[in-house]
């Protein structure tokens, strides 16, 4: 293999160079580390990476089988969150609860590949396109959760190669696709009734997903009482490194423009229903809406609390700027007085039938967001 030993001797410091980049993992449980990331090739410390759980401990659901309304109503609890994607006409969701024992789930939608993750540390729910686009190759990967976190946030792997991918950002951080960019497919995260509501012939994901162990546990939370904390669990994310301008477990959402981002508390828009808002360029509206609860709370998900559910648009239908209301819990554009829904749909008025565009956003716990983007805005009511 070898023709003299030069090249024995570059083979061995090669070898040298992998094992030391393993060993700068945070590693407490002496896990073997059984990836086949190339670890030389990274855009962060490594040791900001902590393995938590071998590979694969978390059984990633990969074209999981769906119900429709009346079997969905039936098996799910009405106010149970859910994240859902509308692409080319179809629509489908992914309970979140079901996704808590998950991670992450490889499926196709209206002809898209797509990538539905939740890391219940974070609360951070977000949908991506797996094709990715990188040095002139286009190619559809699929995920796993790696069982590893990054800032109590999961680090995800592609299948090809066993690049790590922080899952909050779409983004490569090791390996072969290291600073590679996954795009975001903007989703909403609603109840089941009101998916049903606005998507009469949605898909909703079964609890069928043939995870024998992980299907007695749905509608349970292994996290109980997780929301209600001061601050993350202090082994996975350092108390000291908390942002303090929101408490740490406040859930946000936020938006970006030109590389710029802003959050939103869900206090701040439970306030008064409705916030619209002008962030650089984007005018946008942000609806909440009771009905919704926590997946987070209690260890049955049906007596947990009610956190409602937020969602943001851009504030524009055919060329023209709108701006919103909410009265007797029904949102109502002020112009027209049309009435709208959760998900950005008008049911009533002057521009039923309208959709308002979703402005892309995701839900995360303020510490986790912070973590990642420490230089964002927050909104503040006037």
């Amino acid at each position: 293999m070898f023709k003299n030993g030069l090249s024995i001797t570059i083979f061995v410091a090669f070898l040298c160079c992998i094992n030391i980049a393993e060993a700068q993992f945070k590693n407490k449980k002496n896990l073997p580390f059984t990836w086949k990331t190339d670890t030389i090739n990274h855009s962060v410390p490594l040791s900001e990476i902590q393995i938590v759980l071998p590979k694969s401990s978390f059984p990633t659901l990969d074209n999981p089988k769906f119900v429709g309304k009346t079997e969905g109503l039936k098996m799910f609890f009405g106010k149970e969150p859910v994240i859902v994607v509308a692409i080319n006409g179809f629509a489908k969701a992914y309970s979140l609860n079901i996704l808590t024992m998950h991670e992450i789930s490889n499926d196709e939608l209206g002809g898209k590949s797509i990538l539905v993750t939740y890391c219940p540390l974070c609360n951070s729910g977000i949908v991506y396109d797996r094709v990715l686009n990188h040095n002139g190759i286009r190619e559809t990967l699929e995920f796993e959760a790696s069982g590893m976190l990054r800032n109590s946030d999961m680090v995800m792997l592609d299948r090809k190669t066993e690049t790590l991918w922080q899952q909050l950002l779409g983004t490569g951080i090791v390996g072969d696709y290291n600073k590679a960019q996954l795009n975001v497919i903007p989703s909403l995260i609603i109840s089941v009734d009101e998916f049903f509501m606005r998507y009469p012939n949605g898909e909703l994901m079964s609890k069928k997903t043939g995870f024998a162990q992980n299907e007695k546990m749905y509608g349970h939370n292994p996290y109980k009482k997780y929301d209600e904390k001061k601050n993350p669990i202090e082994h996975f994310f350092n108390s000291d490194k908390v942002d303090k301008r929101l408490p740490a477990m406040e859930r946000v959402v936020d938006i970006e423009n030109e590389g710029n981002y802003k959050v939103y508390s869900f206090t701040s828009i439970a306030k008064d229903g409705v916030v619209n808002d002008t962030f650089k360029t984007s005018k946008v509206v942000l609806f909440h809406k009771a009905g919704t609860v926590s997946i987070l709370d209690e260890n049955d998900i049906s007596t947990s609390k009610d956190v409602g559910s937020v969602t943001v648009f851009k504030a524009i239908v055919d060329k023209k700027y709108l701006s919103f209301s909410k009265k007797d819990n029904v949102f109502m554009d002020n112009e027209t007085k049309s009435k709208w829904d959760i998900t950005g749909h008008c049911y009533d008025g002057k521009l039923k039938g309208k959709q308002l565009t979703i402005e892309p956003h995701s839900n995360h716990f303020a510490f986790a967001w912070f973590a990642f983007h420490p230089k964002s805005e927050i909104f503040k009511n006037k």
